[in-house]
């Protein structure tokens, strides 16, 4: 189902046939290094990972993540949209798209057009991200779409710190 349509890109619910984009997806080197390895292998993972996340917090919360296509070519590039994480008290924004579709403007394009919806469509109030310290492309789209970074956190057992960004409404 189409969620959101942008000058170049529609953003529409993830489903069970997304599974082998969101496998090559999740096992991207750069996924790996910034948003964690989630054991995800096959076909199958993949299929019960998209019912267990997306399409569940989809009926859950009326947002979740979004498969995020080429809009004249129907080709799925990366994923963009709102989570609610036990950890963090607010809704967060994220996105990941496949390495040769950086560096073009889409993740901005796709993010800008995620946190207007959360506002103005599912009424949120406050939204945040959370990225890598070290993930500089991330924390440009952030700021660019109006995140402003908050403080360091640690959501991790293992010592590590992650950068808060949030925007009020």
């Amino acid at each position: 189902m189409k969620v959101l349509e942008t000058e170049r890109l529609i953003l529409r619910t993830l489903n069970e046939d997304d599974a082998d984009f969101y496998l090559k997806l999740v096992t991207q080197p750069a996924w790996l290094r910034f948003i964690g390895d989630r054991g995800i292998r096959t076909v199958e993972a993949a299929r019960a990972a998209i019912l267990s996340g997306p399409m569940a917090a989809q009926e859950l919360y009326g947002f979740s993540f979004y498969m995020t296509e080429l809009k004249d070519e129907a080709r799925p590039i990366g994923i963009c949209g709102l989570i609610k994480r036990e950890a963090l008290p607010d809704v967060d924004i994220g996105y990941a798209f496949l390495p040769e579709f950086w560096g073009k403007g889409y993740a901005y394009e796709a993010a800008a057009a995620v946190l207007e919806y959360g506002n103005r469509t599912c009424g949120l109030q406050r939204i945040v991200a959370i990225t890598a310290p070290d993930n500089h492309q991330s924390i440009r789209v952030l700021e660019k779409i109006g995140l402003k970074f908050e403080k360091m956190l640690q959501l991790k057992d293992d010592g590590s710190e992650t950068k808060l960004f949030g925007s009020q409404f």
